[in-house]
């Protein structure tokens, strides 16, 4: 549980205007979909598909590094790292069984296999979306417990986009249609206020000391 009043403490060392925005952001966020990026191997791809998170709403991204182990690229992502949640995981099977532990359908973005079009996707299911490495696409493992395919129409003589766009495309499609839907599939107030306390201590520099006055004078 978030102690509310040491979080409306720290809160007055921020400014009304960054406090406002922090409001907007979290009634906009979501772990109702998330994303999975598998084995990626450029970087910068990484990093556009958490900054592409973070524009949608998708609060936890999961990042699969049995392959290729990774760190984010901080001048692509433009500071998204640090307002979105990455989960790391050194197997694609470890990452598959915990969200569908959570209760999230695995959604394997593919051209191939026979997968559905983006439009007809069912957005009301909780869902996880995986993209795969660049050339191979997603692993036979995904592909074999996915319990959806998804791909993007196309119309050129190109059957695939880069994983950023794919990411972006598939996102902001999911993104509203799911706003649209009478679900809960806002962050609850608890989450909310998990956030507001995370987010409070990663700006304010001298946040321990701060805490720790509070502690001493209550």
């Amino acid at each position: 549980m978030i102690d509310q009043q040491l979080l409306e403490y720290l809160e007055t060392f921020l400014t009304p205007r960054r406090l406002s925005l922090y409001d907007k952001v979290l009634n906009q966020r979501t772990n109702y979909f998330t994303v999975a990026i598998e084995d990626v191997y450029q970087l910068h791809n990484t990093s556009a598909v958490i900054r592409s998170c973070d524009v949608f709403g998708i609060q936890n991204v999961h990042v699969i590094e049995e392959v290729n182990a990774k760190r984010i690229d901080r001048e692509i992502a433009m500071g998204a790292q640090k307002w979105v949640d990455i989960n790391r995981y050194a197997t694609t099977k470890e990452c598959i069984k915990k969200l569908k532990d959570t209760g999230y359908q695995i959604v394997a973005t593919t051209p191939h296999d026979d997968s559905m079009v983006l439009q007809d996707f069912d957005a009301t299911k909780p869902s996880a979306f995986f993209f795969g490495r660049e050339q191979e696409g997603l692993s036979d493992i995904v592909l074999n417990e996915a319990d959806c395919k998804l791909h993007i129409s196309m119309v050129g003589f190109t059957e695939s986009l880069n994983i950023s766009v794919s990411a972006a495309i598939i996102l902001q499609h999911v993104t509203t249609e799911l706003r649209e839907l009478d679900i809960a599939w806002q962050l609850s107030e608890e989450e909310k206020l998990e956030k507001r306390m995370e987010w409070a201590k990663k700006v304010i520099k001298s946040h321990e000391q701060i805490i720790a006055r509070y502690h001493e004078n209550n």
